[in-house]
């Protein structure tokens, strides 16, 4: 089960230990990584379309990272205008990390979900709906019972329109956040670092693995995101 892998160990170790999980390396300790990537199917394993480019033309590229990628990844591939999903690594230092190196802490990565989209079929705003709504984006380090830096909530932006539409909502969910008694919010949004593929065997994992392990779950906050022309309409 993932959330025991990832989370529990935490609980036998030193404090110095558990505190290095909870925060994002140095360069000089993180890991060195490998050149070569991961490799990955050829198709996607739900609906057949391609795991990595070249993606047809009029596509846009979102990243998401809101805890375990198995469960993340589930609820994007379901929306329908989505063309393709994977799960991988992304924020980090460590270039083409395994799994096993992201749960160490020494990678600087944190889960993620590589979303390629039709904007005719689905809006970024419809997507940042669903990434708020299925996970608390105000725990810092953790996901629920999964605890460590690559579970930390993330939006990457892959140009300025996504950015500043990113923070809009942000700064408009917070606001039904803190009125439901949450925190406020600690995602991470800044414009796309390099997006590296996770392993084979974690692409489309509960599609293959159906009763697997899925930690996520929302506030039961609802999210409302306004398109960045309505907002700024008198």
């Amino acid at each position: 089960m993932k959330g025991m892998i990832s989370s529990f160990p935490l609980f036998g170790q030193s404090d110095m230990a558990r505190e290095h999980k909870l925060r994002l390396p140095s360069e000089a300790e993180a890991l060195p990584g490998r050149e070569t990537s991961m490799p990955v199917p050829e198709r996607h394993f739900v609906n057949g379309t391609p795991l990595i480019p070249p993606f047809p033309d009029g596509l846009d590229r979102a990243v998401f990272g809101l805890g375990c990628f198995w469960g993340a990844e589930r609820y994007f591939w379901q929306i329908p205008g989505v063309f393709t999903t994977a799960v991988g690594y992304a924020g980090g230092v460590t270039p083409n990390p395994s799994y096993e190196e992201v749960c160490s802490g020494f990678t600087g990565h944190t889960e993620v979900v590589l979303v390629v989209f039709d904007p005719v079929e689905v809006s970024y705003s419809d997507l940042l709906k669903v990434f708020w709504e299925t996970h608390d984006p105000t725990q810092g380090m953790r996901q629920g019972n999964d605890v460590g830096s690559q579970y930390r909530s993330a939006i990457y932006t892959s140009d300025e329109q996504q950015y500043a539409q990113a923070e809009q909502s942000r700064i408009q969910y917070e606001q039904s956040l803190v009125a439901a008694g949450y925190a406020p919010i600690t995602t991470e949004i800044v414009a796309a670092p390099t997006f590296f593929y996770a392993e084979d065997y974690h692409q489309q994992y509960l599609a293959k693995v159906p009763n697997g392990y899925c930690g996520l779950g929302g506030t039961g906050v609802g999210c409302t995101v306004e398109s960045l022309d309505s907002a700024s309409a008198p």
